[in-house]
Formats: C-alpha cells, structure tokens, sequence
C-alpha cells in the first residue's frame, strides 16, 4: 500500500482514481510529521461490518437470512 501525501493526492486526483480503481490502495497524509488521515480503498473491497449486540456481545449470536431488510432505526426501534 503506497503513502501520499493530500497535496499530491489532489493534484494528482483523476491518475489516482485510476489507480484506485485497478485494485490499488493508498494511504494519505499530511504535515511535516505525515501523520496518516484516511486510506481510499476500492469500492468492491469494502466488506460489511458486523453489528455488535451491547451487552449480549459474546453470549449469543443473530443470523439474518439474505433477503432480510430492516433499517437501523427499525431494527432499534427509534
């Protein structure tokens, strides 16, 4: 994974959105100390989180079929 900093990420946007969408990850930084902000991954390798259950993590486990679909607020109950 290659490192670059945010002026060039810029500068550079239309070469790295290419680059990005062959497979490529960067990391981008910034300052003198070129403290790390955020990663661009491409979009097909995000992978859903799983949701935590608070105080029931670890006690039981929640499967949900695929074609199952509730909104966050509905599945809390807001």
């Amino acid at each position: 994974m290659k490192t670059v900093t945010i002026g060039e990420f810029k500068a550079n946007f239309s070469s790295f959105a290419e680059k990005i969408q062959k497979g490529e990850e960067f990391i981008v930084t910034r300052g003198q100390k070129r403290k790390k902000i955020f990663r661009v991954v491409p979009f097909r390798d995000l992978k859903p989180k799983k949701r935590k259950l608070g105080i029931l993590n670890g006690k039981v486990k929640v499967k949900f079929a695929k074609d199952f679909k509730i909104s966050t607020d509905e599945f809390l109950g807001l």
